[in-house]
């Protein structure tokens, strides 16, 4: 148990029968009232977000989520397998249990899988990856706007936005946080 005073980000909470990572928190005192603290939270079994107020002073109960770093390895139908590089184990998870990391997830790729109490709640990716470009269409000449951009398909089969001197076979580096281009890699 903690004081909601000293919540912090990225702090993992148990609320109302969930586990919550903290995305972003602010102090509040009114001239008027008692302080409270709003929170933007994230649900980490559905990953969606919400914000929630709390009255300053409340007690707050700590979610004490494990995290192993594992290597994507494969997958097969909805099925993907993961494994812990220091004691080979394997881990299935299910395409339900992913949701939008699927289209980031390449050979080899080191994720974070969160466990809570034994159960899978979701992994993170690293915040950037490179990826090769298996299909973008050629820049046409004469179109140089600034900024313009054209379509592309990684090696995941996710398309994106690229700008216009990408080709085919180069490999780019993707923010997997919003699925937008960085840079080149």
């Amino acid at each position: 148990m903690f004081n909601v005073n000293d919540i912090k980000n990225g702090m993992t909470i148990l609320y109302e029968g969930n586990v919550y990572q903290v995305v972003e928190f602010q102090h509040v005192k009114p001239g008027k009232g008692s302080a409270f603290v709003r929170t933007k939270l994230k649900n980490l079994r559905t990953q969606t977000t919400q914000e929630i107020t709390f009255n300053a002073g409340i007690k707050m109960e700590k979610a004490n989520v494990e995290k192993r770093a594992l290597s994507y390895l494969y997958n097969s139908g909805d099925t993907y397998v993961f494994m812990d590089n220091e004691s080979y184990d394997q881990l299935e998870l299910n395409k339900n249990q992913l949701k939008d990391e699927i289209k980031f997830l390449k050979e080899g790729l080191v994720v974070e899988v969160m466990n809570f109490n034994g159960e899978v709640i979701g992994i993170t990716l690293p915040e950037k990856v490179s990826y090769k470009v298996v299909e973008t269409e050629m820049a046409v000449k004469g179109n140089t706007t600034s900024g313009a951009l054209k379509d592309a398909t990684i090696e995941t089969g996710y398309s994106l936005k690229v700008p216009l001197f990408i080709e085919e076979g180069e490999e780019i580096i993707v923010t997997t946080s919003d699925g937008k281009y960085s840079s080149r890699a």
